[in-house]
């Protein structure tokens, strides 16, 4: 099995922590609710695949490519060499309007173009999409689910990776619990407050096809011009 490696050894501790990288062919799930570093983890993992000569498209809820630049550069992530030379593609997909949000994820076209497929902000795009979104507390919200996840099938088969970004507090549980079945490689994310600090941590519930041994509790913070550093590691 061939995996993808997340880089920057020498920078930081994330690739060890994760055990050298990302599986071909695998679904990544990072859930968490505001504040536990669901964007900056997926941001951290963007850059170092790029950095190690693989092709990336990313797509944010939240920021425009300019603001993804910016808050890239604030970390010391310089990606604009990436978006110039094509390695890395950023779209915005703002989720006001009433226009399909996922199909045009998991069709074929430039959103997979590239080797992995980064979406930040899933949860928002299920729940304000006028098909899927209105099935959240029908009880109909697991079987959309389950379609989307049949959509993934083709992509992940081909060798592709998908890193999906996602807060529960946007959808249900039945809605989530789909997804959380599909995922080969499984985050929950958490943080506390604990005196001054915000202490953030991602608990690995699932990481099948491991390169190496995967940290079981990864505690890491966000610093500026620094960007991820991990804290603690607690390995199984």
């Amino acid at each position: 099995m061939n995996h993808l490696s997340v880089g920057l050894e020498s920078r930081d501790r994330v690739s060890n922590a994760v055990g050298g990288g990302f599986p071909e062919g695998s679904l990544i799930l990072l859930e968490g609710g505001t504040g536990t570093g669901k964007s900056v983890l997926s941001s951290r993992f963007i850059y170092g695949l790029c950095e190690e000569g693989t092709d990336v498209t990313g797509v944010s809820t939240e920021h425009t490519t300019r603001e993804y630049v910016k808050q890239m550069e604030s970390m010391s992530y310089d990606v604009t060499r990436h978006l110039l030379k094509n390695r890395l593609t950023h779209f915005h997909a703002p989720v006001d309007g009433d226009r399909p949000l996922i199909r045009p994820l998991f069709e074929p076209g430039a959103l997979w173009d590239g080797k992995v497929l980064v979406i930040d902000g899933f949860g928002d795009l299920f729940r304000n999409d006028p098909k899927f979104g209105s099935t959240l507390g029908t009880g109909d919200e697991d079987r959309a689910m389950e379609r989307i996840m049949a959509k993934l099938e083709a992509p992940l088969a081909a060798g592709k990776v998908a890193i999906i970004t996602v807060n529960p507090e946007s959808m249900t549980d039945r809605a989530l619990r789909p997804l959380r079945g599909a995922a080969d490689v499984y985050f929950d994310l958490q943080s506390e407050a604990v005196g001054q600090e915000i202490r953030k941590k991602a608990l690995v519930r699932r990481f099948a096809g491991m390169k190496r041994p995967v940290d079981d509790t990864i505690g890491f913070s966000v610093q500026q011009g620094r960007g991820i550093v991990i804290e603690s590691r607690t390995i199984a």
